[in-house]
């Protein structure tokens, strides 16, 4: 049957129509010649220069693999060109190609045409159906994936802004602009992003808010938004007078096939500070650490110049320094026992981090209390788009995190926890173990809330709670726990002045606990409470100058131990030491300067105040004599609210930047640092039962000054880092033992410490491929850590006054992590380490004294146990990628110390049949394989 004559005059109406749309279409859909005119002057220019230019002059994202466009010089004068005739002449008589779409995307290649098509539009045109107008051949498609791409995003490219109240001419002089830079997909800031312009350069990074203040001419600029990982981001502006421009950018999964967009990584080369690691969570869940959880920790182990003592020891030491000199923070809370599980698991939820940073040097103005290093753990604020979450089951432990809005774009909320069931695992040890009928158990929860009230105002709330509970076959239950608090009020006054207020509560706390036998049934604890509060200020004096200012306040209370009877028929004596506190308070100014592109300055001072207070009782010493009972003058008494001890002074924070190349740098760094608070531990390891002791009038404050040298070279177009630091460590008034000193439920603890001094010194070297289907790192640290007793007051020096290995002095120390990712669903990871055992003191005969026979040991630390090796394999299986799926899942399959070396977690010695015998305990003997199973939506 015919159609009637109107409606087949209207289909012909609409083939004509989709013609006319096609031939006016595909010139444009390749190689449109563009409206756009441009001119300019390039000379001997390099790849980057080139792309930066055509981005600013035209608005075009431009997509390319700058590895093999290293050697691409331009050379060209123009004047009222398109883009075409630019690329025609700058690529003429090369390998090099390009492809142009109709949504100004730009695709450049070496060698490889690029295919760009409009292939089954005329059918679609004339459907009723509305259809995307594009269609990119798979050529494209693999050279560039998106995650979940929104088309609202990549529009507002194009989109021309107005900045500050509209004249009919832009105003001289400079204006700033500021916003906050965020992910479109989850709200999530976006930290360490590069804003500029190009003609002329001038560039911030935005702060861990994703905050930019950038002060620019008035006038029209393309403003470049860049960030490893995202989609690069270009907004127009005409900037008038003072405003603000929030960005979203878009998650890009991967780009130019194998290698990122490495324009801006050089922040190795171009920032101020040394030593400082920074880890995202894509990299720490690459790497295989034991029963197969992503576990912070472990891997900040395999950076240079951080160490352990041994295997399932999470505590960690940092340039020779001790596992009590480390400030470990969670938003901002203090984290007294970062392990879970003996150490096997760090106390982190790996699903709630959003990235970490570890300050071995170069430490900021704004941290203090510890002298060795700072890791800063920070969490994601929530996704304030949408539900989200994750979760994962392994063979010991289990996960979950869910995050999402509550008042959309204003109000988000994380929750997560984790939890284990390890008694199965105890369960199937052998009988002569000893350990068969043991039990552990640990969880852990998280709770993230953040409102923004308005453009200017944010309040963000952290409550974070952990326990453990285990007994080693007997009736003794050991238990301990996080508790912390915080809220952060984060104010903008304008756009180059903020503030951020922090107000917290944490406490840890152990307790050890026998009640089978209710005659000597018994509850023995210890816990340490601190209130604190800080106010950081950032002024930008400009793109070049910054100023960082605040103070802080903290109360510690200790309850430094009790011993009394559990239940109506228990014998046990009470014994409750002396609850101790003291406030220490500090004030800050930092000065982030850079002097000219070469070379930039970062110079702090901070001057902290200690005062132990009353109430309070203590023994009196003469000077010059040893402290004992034999040498007590008097017993000293303080009411609640006297200042028994004053300490405090400045500290300098000193670092230095100059830039050799663009890929090039050397960095000067110099740290004065105090530390208030001390750990007493008969381990070299964090334990549940270590003390925190609170300096007093007997037991000075440590001090620690240490001067650093850096090396920084980048290859293959910044894919490649390599660096070379070296360092040298004063330290004073560092805490160690008599021997046969008595730490737990001790009221006079002065008796048993001793004063030391020492020093640390060594050399890193890193060389970390950063991009690519094989990316990872290799590492090489010597260190020496040595301590010397000096103190004239002492009956009896250790070692004879002379300098000794430190219990963690370890020379030596190498690891390689390596992933390789062979497609988007599957990689492989490997991670080898190797280290010098630790130092040890060694019975080395036996001698009659007061009719009994004893033991004679070498000098302190004298002997080492046996060196450390091992190496993990693991791999990763991801479900399929296809966006709108609601749940995504992968597998984690691996094997922890693949060799099954018998490294040595500790070495002890009895005596049997009196012979004295030495027996080394090894934690992981056998090869250990994992299996987690992951979730997200």
């Amino acid at each position: 049957m015919k159609k009637p004559y109107s409606l087949r005059l209207m289909s012909l109406f609409k083939t004509l129509a989709g013609i006319w749309f096609i031939l006016l279409a595909i010139p444009g859909y390749s190689q449109e010649k563009p409206g756009i005119l441009i001119s300019g002057k390039l000379e001997n220019a390099k790849v980057g220069e080139f792309i930066d230019f055509l981005n600013s002059a035209t608005g075009y994202q431009i997509y390319y693999d700058q590895t093999k466009f290293d050697s691409l010089r331009v050379n060209l004068e123009f004047t009222n060109k398109n883009i075409d005739w630019v690329l025609d002449q700058a690529f003429k008589n090369t390998q090099y190609r390009y492809a142009i779409d109709f949504q100004k995307n730009i695709f450049l290649t070496s060698g490889d045409k690029m295919v760009v098509t409009l292939d089954n539009l005329l059918p679609e045109l004339v459907s009723d159906e509305v259809v995307p107008v594009r269609k990119i051949e798979r050529e494209v498609r693999e050279f560039l994936t998106e995650t979940e791409p929104q088309i609202s995003v990549i529009a507002s490219n194009n989109r021309v802004y107005d900045i500050g109240v509209k004249t009919a001419n832009f105003r001289k002089g400079n204006v700033t602009i500021a916003g906050f830079v965020r992910v479109a997909q989850t709200g999530e800031p976006v930290i360490g992003a590069n804003v500029y312009i190009t003609n002329p350069r001038i560039g911030v990074s935005t702060d861990q808010s994703g905050f930019y203040s950038l002060t620019l001419p008035a006038g029209r600029h393309s403003l470049n938004i860049r960030y490893i990982g995202m989609r690069d981001a270009v907004r127009v502006i005409n900037l008038y007078s003072e405003g603000k421009l929030d960005v979203e950018m878009i998650e890009q999964v991967r780009s130019l096939k194998e290698v990122d967009i490495s324009a801006e990584k050089v922040a190795n080369i171009r920032s101020t500070q040394m030593g400082v690691e920074k880890l995202t969570m894509a990299t720490i869940k690459q790497i295989p650490t034991v029963f197969g959880e992503p576990d912070i920790l472990r891997v900040i182990l395999t950076l240079p110049g951080v160490k352990s003592v041994g295997e399932a020891s999470t505590g960690f030491n940092v340039r020779g320094g001790g596992t009590d000199q480390n400030l470990i923070l969670y938003n901002d809370a203090t984290i007294y026992n970062p392990t879970h599980l003996f150490g096997f698991f760090s106390a982190f939820n790996s699903d709630a981090v959003k990235d970490i940073e570890l300050y071995k040097s170069s430490i900021p103005a704004r941290f203090g209390g510890r002298i060795s290093s700072v890791l800063d753990v920070r969490s994601r604020e929530g996704n304030s788009k949408k539900i989200a979450g994750s979760a994962g089951i392994g063979l010991l432990t289990s996960r979950f995190n869910i995050e999402g809005p509550i008042i959309k774009d204003r109000t988000t909320f994380m929750l997560g926890g984790r939890t284990t069931y390890s008694d199965w695992l105890l369960g199937k040890l052998p009988e002569k173990s000893g350990y068969k009928n043991s039990k552990a158990a640990f969880s852990d929860i998280d709770v993230h809330l953040n409102h923004k009230f308005d453009d200017r105002n944010t309040l963000a709330f952290t409550g974070y709670l952990s326990n453990d509970r285990f007994n080693l076959n007997s009736d003794t239950v050991y238990s301990y726990s996080n508790r912390n608090l915080s809220l952060k009020w984060k104010h903008i006054f304008h756009n180059k002045f903020n503030m951020s207020l922090t107000a917290g509560i944490d406490n840890y706390e152990y307790q050890v606990e026998s009640h089978e036998n209710p005659i000597n049934a018994y509850d023995m604890g210890f816990d340490i409470n601190q209130s604190n509060f800080k106010a950081d200020f950032t002024y930008y004096l400009s793109n070049k100058h910054t100023l960082d200012f605040g103070g802080s306040s903290i109360l510690y209370k200790t309850h430094p131990g009790k011993f009394v009877p559990w239940g109506t028929e228990s014998l046990v004596r009470p014994d409750i030491l002396q609850s101790e506190q003291a406030l220490e308070s500090a004030v800050y100014l930092g000065d982030r300067f850079e002097i000219t592109p070469a070379l930039s300055l970062n110079m702090g001072l901070r001057f902290s105040l200690y005062h132990y207070l009353g109430p309070q009782s203590t023994y009196a010493y003469p000077e010059g004599l040893p402290k004992n009972d034999f040498n007590v003058t008097d017993s000293l008494v303080f009411n609640r609210g006297d200042v028994i001890k004053k300490y405090g002074g400045p500290e300098y924070r000193i670092s230095a930047r100059y830039a050799i190349t663009g890929d090039m740098s050397v960095k000067l760094a110099f740290n004065t640092l105090r530390q208030y608070i001390h750990m007493l531990s008969n381990t070299t390891a964090i334990a549940p039962t270590d003390i925190w002791k609170l300096s007093d009038l007997h037991i000075k404050p440590q001090s620690g000054r240490q001067a650093s040298f850096g090396l920084y070279k980048n290859f293959k177009s910044n894919t490649i880092e390599t660096s070379a630091e070296v360092y040298y460590k004063w330290l004073d008034n560092y805490l160690d033992y008599r021997s046969g000193a008595t730490l737990i439920m001790n009221h006079h603890l002065e008796q048993d410490v001793i004063n030391t001094q020492g020093k640390a010194y060594g050399a890193e070297f890193q060389i970390k491929k950063t991009a690519g289907k094989l990316n990872g790192w290799i590492s090489y640290t010597y260190s020496r850590t040595m301590l010397k007793m000096d103190d004239p007051t002492s009956i009896q020096l250790i070692n004879g006054g002379k300098y000794y290995p430190a219990n963690h002095d370890k020379p030596h120390d190498f690891t390689m992590v390596g992933n390789f990712k062979a497609s988007h669903r599957f990689s492989v990871s490997a991670n080898v380490t190797y280290s010098t055992g630790r130092p040890i003191t060694l019975p080395v005969g036996r001698f009659y004294y007061g009719g009994a026979e004893r033991m004679l040991y070498s000098d302190r630390n004298q002997y080492r146990i046996p060196d450390y090796f091992r190496t993990d394999l693991s791999m990763n299986i991801e479900g399929n990628h296809k966006v709108h799926q609601w749940i995504h899942s992968s597998w984690t399959i691996g094997v922890y110390n693949v060799t099954g070396r018998h490294n040595p977690y500790s070495t002890y010695f009895t005596t049997e049949n009196g012979w004295v015998k030495g027996y080394k305990l090894s934690i992981f003997a056998t090869p250990v394989p994992f299996i987690n199973y992951n979730l997200r939506f």
